[in-house]
């Protein structure tokens, strides 16, 4: 165990700039999709633009939201192990901060899966408010990290 907390001491910046670089990504898809379900709701059901947003929003999840979210996963628990993080207040209300990100991540394959379907049942208000959870969630996140205090 020694072995391993020397080896993130030592590589901690490169764990900590690959950390941030994931975060980055995850949150540009988070404010993102919610923008393409706002666009998406105002086209007809079955026509070349649905169909066209229908790939962007898949190839979104895919390619950018779910690697980005599992490198920031990653990174930040192998940050957290070798700094013993888990024991302070400001560590734990971050951390449950990012799963209620995570979860909303959920709702956005579930939604993004429903337009797939043409099911999709909300509107574009709807939509529009959603576009604010990720960035309260990010926005406390970043306050707890600079403070690292509650």
């Amino acid at each position: 165990m020694e072995q391993i907390n020397i080896f993130l001491s030592t590589h901690y910046t490169w764990l900590l700039s690959l950390h941030i670089i994931a975060v980055i990504s995850w949150m540009a898809g988070m404010f993102y999709m919610p923008r393409l379900f706002v666009y998406h709701t105002r086209l007809e059901t079955g026509s070349d633009a649905s169909e066209m947003f229908k790939e962007m929003e898949l190839k979104l999840i895919r390619i950018i939201i779910n690697p980005a979210m599992i490198f920031a996963w990653v990174f930040g628990i192998f940050m957290a192990f070798g700094q013993d993080l888990w024991g302070q207040s400001w560590f734990q209300l971050k951390f449950l901060c990012v799963i209620l990100m995570s979860g909303f991540h959920g709702f956005l394959s579930r939604w993004r899966r429903q337009f797939a379907r043409d099911e999709n049942t909300h509107t574009e208000k709807f939509y529009r408010l959603m576009n604010e959870v990720p960035t309260i969630l990010m926005i406390i996140i970043v306050f707890l990290v600079i403070m690292k205090a509650v």
